[in-house]
């Protein structure tokens, strides 16, 4: 037996339509209910969970308005308002039908129905339904997680002044709804703070939610955001809710903001003004009440001038902007950092703790570190797999050198002014390729004077 629909109520007055939906379902479904009386769906509301419901609009007291279907609706909506509900009427028409979708229906159906497509709409449904339940269902995992986890996250641990500032910050902004923009370069632990600042907050019990918006698509940014309605666009198979109704009542991270184009800007800013998000393909708005963290590694302010960012954007998401400091701004901290990963990969690959000389350690507090945490994580994590001492030594990250510029430590091979300046101009336009307009900033020229000369040594 196919059994993908889940646990069904079908409420009409019609014994025979009962009879035929019964007859129709129980191959999809070994649970359905059937009832004649809708003055008993707040009982049977509240006491079942069903997956689907599918309500007749017009009983014996109304034959063709649907207004006895609608006060049946909003009645079930009030018992659970994730209640997935098609309304079936014989009497219908298109307006009937966008005012069932507006107050809260699933779907429409009209009588009689053509088997195969109450199947499909009831299969669309129940999907629908499912992913309610996912929701539902990491709401409660995040819950179990934060209180596993109430301690601050060791990623974030550091002495330095930047970190201790930082952590006040956390701690004054956590437990408003202030939306918050993080600053800092790549691998700085942006979204590490986010979940901090969660965690912390009065909604720590509901969703944490992230979303890369630098590999999100422009066709799809919609949907992935808002939601879609089964048959929105060619790939819309089914219901699906986006990531602001995920995140309904909890914290949604929005990482590498800096990545949306103005138009996805547009789209954006209208629904944290609005506070409601509006599904590809319907009309009907949904209140939406998140907790908004956003981050980029890019220069916002500096974007705004150039016009390839909106202002108006920039304000409705930096209530409170919070500025992540570089690894090597804080080497201080490395010492808590790599005993923290040290643990972390003992555990992950079985090996014994690992301690470090305090050669590594000067060595790891001497390099740049480009990635910041994230590339001392990989470092770590590469030495404890590799290395077979105990203790780790400064030539186990041997490949940490920097690199080293002999173009600039090479004695010239003349020390004539013309030769020197040939030499110098010829080096730029190898690095840029050719490029006049990069070529004369770098060397500080006008580009007729970087042309005069170009002209003079015949390059």
């Amino acid at each position: 037996m196919e059994n993908n629909l889940g646990k069904i109520l079908i409420i009409d007055d019609n014994e025979d339509v009962l009879f035929a939906a019964k007859m129709l379902l129980k191959k999809h479904t070994p649970t359905i209910f059937l009832e004649k009386n809708p003055k008993r769906i707040p009982f049977l509301v509240s006491q079942e969970k069903f997956d689907i419901i599918l309500l007749d609009m017009n009983f014996s007291e109304d034959i063709s308005s649907g207004n006895e279907g609608f006060f049946w609706l909003k009645e079930i909506l009030k018992i659970d308002p994730k209640a997935v509900v098609i309304m079936i009427t014989a009497f219908g028409n298109v307006e009937m039908a966008v005012r069932a979708l507006k107050e809260g229906a699933t779907d429409f159906v009209l009588k009689p129905w053509q088997n195969e497509k109450l199947i499909a709409t009831l299969s669309a449904a129940a999907k629908l339904k499912k992913s309610y339940q996912e929701v539902e269902s990491l709401q409660q995992k995040n819950s179990a997680l934060t209180e596993l986890n109430q301690q601050p996250f060791t990623l974030i641990t550091g002495q330095s002044h930047r970190m201790q500032y930082l952590f006040g910050m956390i701690d004054k902004v956590a437990d408003t709804d202030a939306d918050i923009l993080l600053l800092g370069e790549n691998g700085t632990g942006k979204e590490v703070i986010a979940r901090t600042i969660h965690q912390k907050s009065l909604r720590a019990h509901k969703v944490f939610t992230t979303v890369d918006m630098g590999a999100v698509t422009e066709t799809l940014f919609e949907s992935e955001l808002f939601g879609h309605k089964k048959g929105a666009f060619t790939d819309a198979r089914e219901d699906r809710i986006g990531r602001f109704e995920i995140a309904n009542g909890g914290t949604l991270f929005l990482d590498e903001i800096g990545n949306l184009s103005l138009a996805l800007q547009a789209k954006l800013l209208t629904v944290l003004q609005r506070r409601e998000i509006i599904r590809v393909g319907t009309n009907k708005p949904i209140p939406i009440d998140v907790r908004l963290i956003c981050a980029t590694n890019m220069p916002l302010y500096k974007m705004v001038q150039e016009q390839r960012f909106r202002q108006d954007l920039l304000y409705r998401i930096n209530t409170v902007e919070l500025q992540l400091p570089a690894l090597r701004e804080r080497a201080e901290d490395i010492p808590a950092l790599v005993m923290h990963f040290l643990e972390v990969y003992s555990q992950k690959y079985k090996r014994p703790l690992k301690t470090i000389s305090p050669e590594g350690l000067k060595k790891l507090q001497r390099y740049t570190w480009p990635g910041n945490i994230r590339e001392l994580q990989h470092v770590i994590e590469r030495a404890t797999i590799i290395s077979t001492n105990a203790r780790l030594q400064a030539e186990d990250f041997y490949f940490l050198e920097e690199p080293v510029n002999t173009a600039l430590k090479e004695e010239p091979d003349t020390l004539n002014l013309d030769e020197m300046e040939k030499d110098t101009v010829r080096r730029a336009m190898q690095k840029f390729n050719g490029n006049i307009s990069k070529v004369a900033k770098e060397l500080g020229l006008s580009r007729a004077s970087l042309y005069r000369r170009l002209e003079k040594y015949e390059l």
